[in-house]
């Protein structure tokens, strides 16, 4: 911790006049006046940090609600936040040792009584940010919450996160062979139903080696690989359902999404995207505006059920609906889904609800459609490996399934809250086998209606 007076500096390094009046004047602007006295002095509850490369999120939860007012300065870059209302404790100055080396945005944090009921967070960082500083008020197990997020200047293209990836690209070697053979010795795709012309010249071809028999049909190859969106659910300041075990969905449906890109990915013709690569929360509107950025052809949102009898169990499958749901836990189970907005925490004061509702209302009857073709097909292939909670793709006005122009799924794989479904949702073998049976499905479906992938 740094003593009261370099805190109260916002740094110790000698600063010209100009400097010290410009953080005069930020200070005088900023810096609210001291409304509450020590006696009265909230507690720090937590203090959370989720560290990502998309952005970092800093959490302090207390047990009343206080302002806090912030300004950014520059050479070197920090974030200055000052919280009206609180005193010095251990818990708060246990966030210094909460920041991880490998912090994108966070290189140290200071911590120091800045004046009587203020205290003065100094985040010093590692490269310029966009910061996102807001309340959340107690909902579920959390009491009030103060959330620093730290966005980077300029973000992250995710169609460009793609095109970057470390992964072997599964088109590279087709692609290769295609550009050194001649066009007569260039292997046709067949595609049904469509009359193929008789080749040029009848030279002898080179005969592939056969493929290993499979009960799964490869989708017809295309000039652009098919991209599937992977979201996998919750995840950050928001847990999910927890089982008996004390098993987290984030964790669990995280580690499916995983392993089901490497599948995909190992697919001639398919590649799969992460709306979530790791454990940070991803508000609902953004994972549907990160699929339609990277133009994918189908999205698939991966979660784990949770009801409040342990009884309960059976794997799920959802498309949207604007009408109303198929079933009265279909409307419950879309009401605590979209409610993880709520708990994960979104700053509704940064973005134009207006304009994300519109976005929401544009769902059309084809994408309602596509969608439970899709569904069906993955219901299917899940029911081989588990018990089937519905028998039939069900129905619920989901936020995260409201991409107007992508077929959208919501698959709840099992019963997290069932202790021997718990039990197989742990196991690594079972979670290979989730995901290859929803590969499977997602592989009857485009091998049944066939898509042009974007480019």
């Amino acid at each position: 911790m740094a003593d009261d007076t370099e805190l109260a500096l916002v740094g110790s390094a000698p600063e010209s006049a100009a400097r010290r009046r410009l953080i005069a004047t930020a200070g005088s602007l900023f810096v609210l006046p001291v409304i509450t006295t020590t006696a009265n002095a909230a507690t720090i509850v937590a203090v959370r940090t989720w560290p990502a490369d998309e952005y970092t999120r800093v959490t302090l939860e207390m047990d009343s609600e206080l302002k806090a007012e912030h300004f950014a300065l520059e050479g070197p870059d920090r974030l200055v936040v000052d919280i009206d209302g609180l005193r010095l404790s251990p818990a708060i100055n246990d966030l210094v040792s909460k920041v991880k080396p490998n912090d994108p945005y966070i290189s140290s944090v200071r911590v120091g009584q800045n004046r009587p009921g203020v205290v003065r967070l100094v985040l010093d960082l590692k490269q310029p940010i966009a910061p996102q500083v807001f309340t959340l008020k107690p909902i579920g197990e959390y009491k009030y919450r103060l959330v620093l997020d730290l966005y980077p200047k300029i973000a992250q293209d995710p169609l460009l996160a793609i095109m970057n990836s470390t992964d072997t690209d599964p088109l590279a070697d087709v692609l290769e062979d295609l550009a050194r053979n001649t066009p007569d010795e260039a292997p046709v795709p067949s595609v049904p139903g469509q009359q193929l012309p008789p080749p040029v010249a009848q030279k002898p071809r080179r005969q592939p080696p056969a493929a290993p028999p499979s009960s799964t049909p490869a989708p017809v190859r295309q000039a652009q690989p098919i991209l599937v969106a992977l979201d996998a659910g919750h995840g950050g300041e928001d847990p999910g359902a927890i089982g008996p075990r004390g098993t987290k969905e984030k964790d669990i449906v995280l580690s499916i999404a995983r392993k089901l890109k490497k599948l995909i990915d190992a697919q001639p013709n398919m590649r799969a995207y992460l709306t979530r690569d790791n454990d940070y929360f991803v508000p609902l509107h953004v994972r549907v505006q990160k699929a339609r950025r990277v133009k994918a052809d189908l999205f698939i949102s991966i979660h784990a059920d949770a009801w409040i009898k342990p009884s309960a169990r059976g794997s799920s499958v959802f498309a949207l609906s604007q009408n109303g749901a198929t079933s009265a836990a279909a409307r419950m189970m879309a009401k605590r889904e979209n409610d993880a907005d709520l708990i994960g925490g979104v700053n509704l004061g940064s973005h134009n609800k207006q304009v994300a509702q519109v976005l929401l209302d544009l769902s059309t009857a084809a994408q309602i459609n596509d969608s439970m073709r899709a569904g069906s097909r993955v219901l299917n292939e899940i029911g081989k490996i588990n018990r089937l909670h519905k028998k039939r793709v069900e129905r619920a006005g989901f936020a995260v399934l409201k991409a107007p122009d992508i077929p959208s799924i919501l698959v709840e794989t099992a019963f997290i809250s069932n202790p021997e479904e718990e039990r197989l949702l742990r196991s690594p073998a079972h979670q290979d086998r989730i995901a290859r049976a929803m590969l499977d499905g997602v592989n009857h479906y485009f091998s049944a209606h066939p898509t042009m992938a974007r480019s």
